[in-house]
């Protein structure tokens, strides 16, 4: 896992804007969702297109993540990036932004279809879990998925943000849920990116303007059963 460790001086902003370390005190299960971004072949697996070899040593705390807030009463959601639609919904990143072997090599990857589109070995989703496909990094806007109308059906207004990359995906999806009203913690020791610079470095923006960042331990010590 990335070594993370929060700077004085991170904590003096975190003190100041918000009066305390942390804003999640406790998490209501029954209206709380662990949502699981990325945790697919083509993120995590050996030799796959957009490895970041990290998020491989985050699989348990997942898992126990997971486990923790299905005993509680609460939902588990895994977003999956899907190329259904990509074109369509999302051409000037693949015209523009991407080489044309790397857009061509990312659609077929993660074509559903595909063995990049699965989730990565070791992982342990429950038939009562949620499935949630994406197009774009972020599964919270308009247009990248369905994300915020199954939150919504289930009642959840806070939610937990674990998976892969640390610093696009789940960040992108943490702060447009901010933005859209929701309490958000992100797990850092069940997030991974390429780098701990660049883990570290999306924690500690979100903890300063977003919301809260929480280890696995310090989650599961707050979360309250669902009545």
């Amino acid at each position: 896992m990335h070594r993370f460790i929060l700077s004085d001086a991170i904590k003096e902003r975190v003190n100041r804007v918000q009066g305390k370390a942390h804003i999640v005190e406790t998490i209501d299960a029954g209206r709380s969702a662990l949502v699981v971004i990325d945790m697919q072949n083509h993120y995590v697996a050996q030799g796959f297109p957009n490895e970041a070899p990290v998020a491989r040593t985050i699989v348990p705390n997942i898992n126990r993540m997971a486990a923790a807030i299905r005993s509680a009463g609460g939902t588990v959601i895994w977003v999956k990036t899907t190329s259904v639609g990509a074109l369509e919904k999302w051409r000037a990143h693949h015209e523009f932004k991407l080489a044309p072997e790397v857009a061509a090599r990312r659609l077929e990857s993660l074509s559903e279809d595909s063995p990049g589109f699965e989730l990565f070995e070791g992982l342990v989703p429950h038939a009562d879990d949620l499935i949630v496909r994406k197009i774009m990094y972020s599964a919270m806007i308009p247009g990248s998925s369905e994300l915020h109308e199954t939150l919504s059906a289930a009642g959840v207004e806070m939610l937990l943000v674990a998976g892969t990359k640390t610093n696009v995906c789940c960040d992108t999806t943490a702060r447009d849920a901010s933005m859209r009203g929701y309490r958000v913690a992100m797990l850092s020791d069940a997030t991974a990116t390429l780098s701990d610079e660049e883990h570290a470095a999306a924690l500690n923006n979100f903890l300063v303007s977003f919301g809260d960042v929480l280890t696995v331990d310090e989650a599961i010590e707050r979360l309250t059963p669902a009545l």
